[in-house]
């Protein structure tokens, strides 16, 4: 299956990144209502279908077609060097494009076992690199990725209450800590409380509408949001600019 693509007004972007492997499942639809939204804002809408697509969530030396070294192993060099080089795999280079060009950013995957699923968390690992996505001294309000905005778009089997602060698993806050402060703002992404479809395999019907209901309400917030700050200047070779620039100073810096 090939990403999907919903056509708009081209100025202004967003990708989806979507994580089930069952496409009658009640995340599918958040993300069928998500991209339905986006694209009547006017967004070009793009979706990652990382089960669809066969995503290779397994970080290794397949990643990189020039290595540095077919001795030792440093990931963060090879990763800064194959994006120097454009020397990634097609996978990798296909999805940093796509971010490289969003406004907005829309996770959306079930809850497993207090996180992400696996190919969503090797996507971060392979896509959001060294060199690509962050760099020393490039982070959270410096992160190359600032100005644009994510929605974290959950799904899980426990109910509200269960995610409460004062219950058995936890506030949800603290549960996607690692995905929105450790990784989504820590590039720079502005990211409001996320939006959890709570109990959704449970829920009635009526539910479920009232939870679509509720995503549209939020993904409209934000659309307006990037509307009055687009960073259409930070797309392509601006952003690859940006981060030259940083990499030529830190090698001015080592000399």
């Amino acid at each position: 299956m090939q990403a999907s693509q919903h056509n708009a007004t081209p100025s202004l972007k967003a990708l989806i990144l979507y994580a089930h492997p069952d496409p009658t499942s009640f995340t599918a639809a958040l993300k069928d209502r998500t991209a339905e939204v986006l694209s009547r804002a006017g967004f070009a809408v793009t979706v990652s279908d990382l089960y669809g697509e066969g995503f290779n969530p397994v970080l290794d030396r397949h990643d990189f077609t020039a290595p540095t070294s077919t001795e030792k192993f440093h990931i963060q060099t090879e990763q800064e060097h194959a994006y120097q080089q454009q020397s990634y795999v097609p996978e990798i280079a296909r999805e940093q494009a796509r971010l490289a060009a969003a406004d907005i950013f829309v996770p959306i995957f079930p809850l497993w076992w207090g996180g992400v699923p696996a190919i969503v968390k090797g996507w971060c690992d392979r896509v959001l690199s060294y060199g690509f996505a962050y760099a020393d001294g490039q982070r959270f309000d410096k992160g190359y990725l600032r100005g644009r905005d994510a929605l974290i778009c959950a799904s899980t089997g426990g109910t509200r209450q269960r995610f409460s602060p004062e219950d058995v698993y936890g506030d949800i806050e603290t549960v996607l800590h690692p995905l929105k402060r450790c990784t989504l703002e820590y590039l720079g992404f502005d990211v409001p409380s996320p939006f959890v479809a709570y109990a959704s395999p449970r829920v009635s019907a009526e539910e479920r509408q009232a939870y679509l209901a509720d995503l549209e309400r939020r993904l409209i917030a934000l659309t307006e949001k990037a509307k009055a700050h687009p960073v259409a200047g930070l797309r392509g070779e601006e952003l690859r600019q940006r981060q030259q620039a940083f990499s030529d100073a830190q090698a001015w810096t080592r000399s």
